[in-house]
C-alpha cells in the first residue's frame, strides 16, 4: 500500500514509518527538511510545505492513504495564529486534494485535548462534547477542536473514509525536540516549584504508532479513539523521583496559590529578559484533569498500553542519555 505522513519526522512519525516498513508498504513522508530516512528503502520524500498547493498536490497524487501528523505544540498564546494556520487552513487544502486524489482513507493524529479535558476528577469518553469553555485560553487544544470538527464534517460530506486517533500526551523514548515529553526535561532540570493539583493521561509512542498501523484497516470510520493510561500528576512526579534519583518539587499549594505564582515568577523572569522556568498556561494546565477511557480504542484498534513505569523509565533515560556531555 502507498501511504503519505505528514508530519514524519516527528516523534510520532517516526516509529509509524518504521512499522509500516516492517509491514512492507511503501511510504512517502512530506516535510520541508530532508528526513534522515530519506534514502531508506521503501521511503520516498517530497520536499515540500502544506502551505503550498501545488506541492500538496503533488504529495497526495497516487496514495492510497493519508496520515495526517503534522503540527505545531506550543502554548504560547501568540503561537496561535501559526497553530490555526496549520491544523485548520492546511488541513483543509490538504483534505480537499485528497479528495480529489480519490484516497481510500485519512487518518487524523487529533489529541485527547479535543475530549478529555476538566476542571473536575473526571473520566471522559468519545461521546463526550467538545471542552471548548474550558481549553478557550489555550490556542493548541483549540485549533485542534476546529480540525478535528472540520475533518469530520469534510470527510462525511465527502464520503472519504476518516479515522481519528486522540493520543494523550506522548512519552517514551525519541523525542529529540523534547517538543512532547517537556514535562519530563522540565522535572528533570528542577523547573518545577510546586506539585500540580490536576492529573494527566499519557501514553508511550511506540503503542500510540502500533494503534495507527492497525487504523489502516481497523476503527470506526468518522469515529474518534482515546489512546492513553490515566495518573495524578502527584504520582507521575514520584515515579520520576524514583526512577531518575531527581528530587521533586516538595511544595503543595492550592490550584489558587500555584497560578499566582506562576504569574509571579513569569512577569519577574520578563523583567529580567529571561524565559520563564514555567510558561503560566502550562502551570494552569497541570491544575485540570486529561483523564480519558481508551477501552474503545482498545476494542476497535487492539490498542494494549505497556507497564507505564516502562514508559517513565525510557523517557527519562532517554532524556538523561541526550543531556550527557560527550568526552
Amino acid at each position: 500500500m502507498k501511504i503519505l505522513i505528514t508530519g514524519g519526522t516527528g516523534f510520532l512519525g517516526g516509529p509509524l514509518t518504521q512499522r509500516l516498513i516492517e509491514a512492507n508498504h511503501s511510504v512517502r513522508l512530506f516535510s520541508r527538511q530532508r528526513p534522515p530516512t530519506a534514502d531508506s528503502k521503501n521511503i520516498e520524500w517530497i520536499e515540500g510545505d502544506l502551505k503550498d498547493p501545488e506541492a500538496v498536490r503533488k504529495a497526495v497524487a497516487d496514495v492510497e492513504v493519508i496520515y495526517h501528523l503534522a503540527g505545531l505544540v506550543s502554548f504560547n498564546p501568540e503561537d496561535g495564529p501559526k497553530m490555526y494556520e496549520l491544523h485548520v487552513h492546511c488541513t483543509r487544502l490538504l483534505l480537499k486534494e485528497a479528495k480529489e486524489a480519490r484516497v481510500k482513507r485519512f487518518i487524523l493524529a487529533s489529541t485527547s485535548g479535543t475530549i478529555a479535558v476538566s476542571r473536575q476528577d473526571r473520566v471522559f469518553t468519545e461521546d463526550a462534547d467538545y471542552p471548548i469553555t474550558v481549553v478557550g485560553k489555550w490556542p493548541y487544544y483549540l485549533s485542534k477542536i476546529y480540525e478535528e470538527k472540520l475533518t469530520l464534517a469534510f470527510c462525511r460530506s465527502n464520503d472519504l473514509p476518516l479515522i481519528v486517533l486522540n493520543p494523550s500526551l506522548l512519552l517514551g523514548p525519541g523525542d529529540d525536540r523534547l517538543s512532547s515529553t517537556w514535562i519530563v526535561s522540565k522535572f528533570l532540570k528542577g523547573d518545577l516549584p510546586t506539585v500540580p493539583n490536576g492529573g494527566l493521561s499519557f501514553v508511550d509512542v511506540r503503542d500510540a504508532a502500533n494503534a495507527f498501523v492497525e487504523a489502516l484497516t481497523r476503527g470506526e470510520v468518522g469515529g474518534r479513539h482515546l489512546l492513553g493510561v490515566n495518573m495524578r500528576l502527584s504520582e507521575f512526579f514520584a515515579r520520576l523521583e524514583r526512577i531518575s534519583q531527581v528530587r521533586g518539587p516538595s511544595l503543595r499549594l492550592p490550584s489558587n496559590l500555584n497560578l499566582i505564582g506562576a504569574k509571579v515568577l513569569q512577569k519577574w523572569a520578563h523583567l529580567r529578559g529571561a524565559e520563564p522556568a514555567m510558561e503560566v498556561a502550562s502551570v494552569e494546565i497541570g491544575e485540570h484533569f486529561f483523564y480519558l477511557d481508551a477501552s474503545k480504542a482498545e476494542r476497535e484498534l487492539g490498542f494494549k498500553a505497556r507497564d507505564p513505569q516502562e514508559t517513565l523509565f525510557d523517557t527519562v533515560k532517554y532524556i538523561q542519555g541526550k543531556n550527557t556531555p560527550v568526552s
